[in-house]
């Protein structure tokens, strides 16, 4: 046998003959980390730098959504470390481990593997549910025929337009090249291969029967279990086993066997100096070169214990790990498996009890070994005679054992009733939007009659005597004048809009989940949340989840939604929009109600931070833009808003069981500029794409944190104005208009030299008989006022008897 290629593909690789009825030889790997100890920075370094290579290749905004997949059980540490570069990519590898209560979201089959049968048992179902780029790493690729199996299962499943196959060497034939490029272009996807070298390997005629004959005598031989002189693999007497607490954090995945995800890899990061500080107290003193020995699928966490042990000893540190493959042991310096320990498997395996094998350790020289194993494999098959831990203690004097505990999901927690809750509506039998723009999580109360005058529902507000949610305001009609000049700020702001959507949902595919999961709150946010959605496709390939639920101030979010939506989708994919920010009320609101809702549900997960176009009052992380501008959705009510009314909640109409209320306006169809509005904005994508990606390059380098100085602003104006109640005061060109749209307005402040964006104001301002006051300093473009005391009569701030 000999091998052919790229000049480094030698340094890479060495040649070893198996047991194995359907493969005689074995390509091994140096600097895999399996069977040839090996720096564990050099381990570590050659997937991370495959990593960044996969980022090139894809580009940042493709590579943030990519799933990487490794393959059990040689590439389980190799794929990690590719995720690593990739850029905190979530990561999952098979497993050949059944995991009792976990569910299979797939399988495959390996061919020429010593063990065949893979698993794939992610913690969170839709993990590989995605349309994002799925990278799949192994350590050789040497006839497609693994890659080909999985992708093929896994497209039926979750099909997506792109692969990436990563791998240390790449061994094919032309044939077996230009057969998966074949399979490519079948199912209509990009498959794109990413290793660091690449070469043939020649074989003789006749090799698999001459490779069984050798194992056969080199077995039969005494002493073949060690291979190796017998001076360098001399038995030293063995001493006590000393175990290692590490501190291992709690809940921390082991590896990535059901999933292993950014905050986990933070986690992990943050913890390894102190557990590797562990570690190396516990080495003998005086120790030159020590040995980090992982367990079969466990590669990736003694991967990471070793390389942060390897920066702080003074010894050379090594790293490889027991595994399942049976390889013939020469003493031959140029063969690769010099040596072999054999010893008997210790961690229940499904395939029944069998050997496990140890390479390279035994005549390495090492003062100690530190054998890292989970729980699952800390039994007292581990410690018996002729178990791992007995064998490694006749060939090194030292011997620790560090225990890493065994993830296990918990099962995931499901609303108590999700079948009694109902499929979200959708247009056109629910709103003027296209069914696939929005799935509203509402109740249709449509045929209820639930308008009442402004004045009498004020009145009944400011009273006490009822809740603003308990009723709707009667629509406003616009007038043809205030209709053009809504179509005139729209063309005017359309671009403007635009940049701001493109900004907004930039910054959210950078920082949320991979694949996020839009939920507007209903309905100024909703219009956002459509435009988002559209930014996401027209620019990504992505086709984003966008649901609407009900808020109400003073009673939180509709928990039924929130059960809804943990029943569909994992929380942490949730990212929450609305339109803008006034003091931040809806903030804090939905803040708190996400913490109640934890506690009464005990479902986790959901993230209150929102996402808005616009953040005047500066009360978010993530928004489009802190400018106070005029957004023309806030122009209108419903006629701009799918034809959506604001939300009911009123406990004759919506159950135990339901969603909140709403209704759907049809009767007003001819005056629905919904679509107009998302067309005009969405037109003017292209013209922005380049400013956007230099604002938000600029935005995520800044301090976004939250200042709340829109609040403070209006409890000063609540004082100097002697209005003494926060909620009456509505801040902002989106919610002075919602104040003279449907509540009863006092006065509007409006910031001296305020231009065009107040062209509304003023208009509905005149039409109501309200006063425009200039004011020189204001935080914000303009301010409503709604009447103070409405009820009895008050004497102004400004001396002015109020008459009703």
């Amino acid at each position: 046998m000999a091998l052919d290629g790229d000049a480094g593909l030698t340094g890479l690789l060495g040649l070893a003959l198996r047991r194995n009825p359907k493969r005689a030889h074995l390509l091994v790997s140096n600097v895999l980390g399996k069977h040839v100890p090996q720096s564990p920075s050099v381990v570590h370094g050659h997937g991370f730098v495959l990593g960044r290579r996969v980022r090139e290749l894809l580009g940042a905004r493709e590579a943030g959504r990519a799933v990487v997949l490794g393959y059990a059980e040689t590439a389980t540490g190799l794929g990690h470390s590719v995720a690593d570069g990739l850029g905190d990519a979530p990561y999952l590898h098979s497993t050949r481990r059944p995991v009792p209560g976990v569910a299979r979201a797939g399988g495959f089959e390996e061919s020429h593997s010593h063990a065949t049968s893979h698993l794939l048992l992610p913690e969170d179902p839709a993990l590989l549910a995605g349309d994002g780029p799925l990278v799949l790493v192994d350590d050789e690729f040497s006839t497609g025929n693994t890659v080909l199996n999985t992708i093929r299962d896994l497209h039926e499943r979750y099909p997506r337009s792109r692969y990436v196959v990563v791998a240390l060497v790449d061994m094919r034939s032309p044939a077996d090249a230009a057969r998966l490029d074949t399979f490519a272009r079948e199912i209509g996807a990009r498959v794109d291969l990413v290793a660091t070298a690449s070469g043939t390997v020649r074989l003789p005629a006749g090799v698999l029967e001459k490779g069984r004959r050798l194992v056969a005598e080199h077995e039969a031989a005494p002493a073949a279990a060690l291979g190796g002189d017998a001076e360098a693999c001399a038995p030293v007497k063995p001493g006590p086993v000393v175990r290692v607490d590490l501190g291992w954090p709690r809940g921390l995945p082991d590896g990535g066997r059901h999933g292993f995800g950014p905050r986990d890899r933070g986690r992990l990061e943050h913890a390894l100096p102190a557990m590797a500080a562990r570690l190396a107290e516990a080495l003998p003193a005086g120790a030159r070169r020590v040995l980090v020995l992982g367990f079969e699928e466990l590669m990736y966490a003694p991967l990471r214990l070793a390389r942060e042990l390897e920066q702080i000893v003074p010894a050379e540190v090594r790293f490889s790990t027991t595994t399942r493959s049976p390889v013939l042991a020469v003493d031959d310096p140029g063969y690769a498996i010099r040596t072999r320990l054999v010893f008997p498997a210790h961690d229940d395996p499904a395939d029944g009890p069998g050997e496990r094998y140890a390479y390279n350790v035994a005549g390495g020289g090492f003062d100690a070994v530190v054998a890292v194993v989970d729980s699952v494999g800390d039994t007292p098959a581990l410690h018996a005679p002729g178990g791992l831990a007995a064998v490694l203690a006749e060939h090194t004097p030292h011997v620790l054992l560090a225990v890493v505990p065994s993830y296990v999901p918990e099962p995931r927690s499901v609303p108590e009733r999700p079948a009694m809750l109902p499929e979200p509506l959708r247009g056109p039998a629910f709103s003027s939007y296209a069914p696939e723009e929005v799935g509203w999580l509402l109740r249709d109360l449509s045929d209820v009659t639930l308008e009442a005058p402004t004045e009498e529902r004020e009145e009944a507000i400011q009273s006490g005597g009822a809740h603003y949610a308990e009723s709707l305001p009667v629509e406003y009609q616009p007038s043809e004048q205030y209709q053009e000049l809504f179509h005139a700020a729209l063309a005017t702001s359309a671009e403007r809009i635009a940049h701001a959507v493109g900004v907004v949902t930039e910054t959210v595919l950078a920082e949320s989940s991979p694949r996020p999961v839009l939920v507007s709150l209903a309905r100024a946010g909703t219009p956002v949340g459509v435009l988002m959605r559209r930014w996401a496709k027209a620019r990504h390939g992505l086709d984003l989840p966008h649901y609407a639920v009900s808020i109400v101030r003073g009673r939180g979010i509709d928990a039924n939604a929130l059960r809804w939506l943990a029943a569909h989708h994992d929380p942490r994919d949730v990212v929450f929009v609305d339109g803008w920010t006034g003091k931040g009320a809806i903030t804090r609101e939905l803040a708190e109600a996400i913490k109640e809702f934890e506690k009464s549900d005990g479902i986790t997960g959901f993230d209150p931070e929102i996402a808005v176009l616009a953040d005047p009052g500066s009360c978010v992380r993530t928004y489009g833009t802190r400018e106070d501008f005029l957004i023309p959705s806030a122009c209108l009510n419903s006629t701009v808003s799918g034809l959506i009314s604001r939300t009911v909640l009123r406990a004759d109409l919506v159950g135990e069981h339901d969603f909140h209320g709403a209704k759907f306006y049809r009767e007003l169809a001819g005056a629905d500029v919904s679509g107009d509005f998302l067309d005009a904005v969405s037109a003017r994508f292209t013209e922005v794409t380049d400013a956007v990606d230099t604002a938000v390059k600029e935005l995520l380098a800044a301090d976004r944190e939250p200042t709340w100085e829109g609040w403070a602003a209006v409890e000063r104006i609540s004082e100097e104005y002697g209005i003494h109640d926060v909620n009456l005061v509505k801040p902002g060109v989106g919610e002075t208009t919602r104040v003279l749209l449907r509540r009863v307005p006092w006065k509007i402040l409006a910031r001296a030299g305020a231009g065009a964006d107040l062209d509304h104001v003023r208009l509905l301002a005149e039409q109501r008989g309200v006063p425009v006051e200039e004011v020189g300093e204001l935080p914000y473009t303009c301010v409503g006022l709604i009447h103070p005391k409405y009820t009895r009569g008050a004497t102004g701030a400004d001396g002015l008897a109020v008459t009703v």
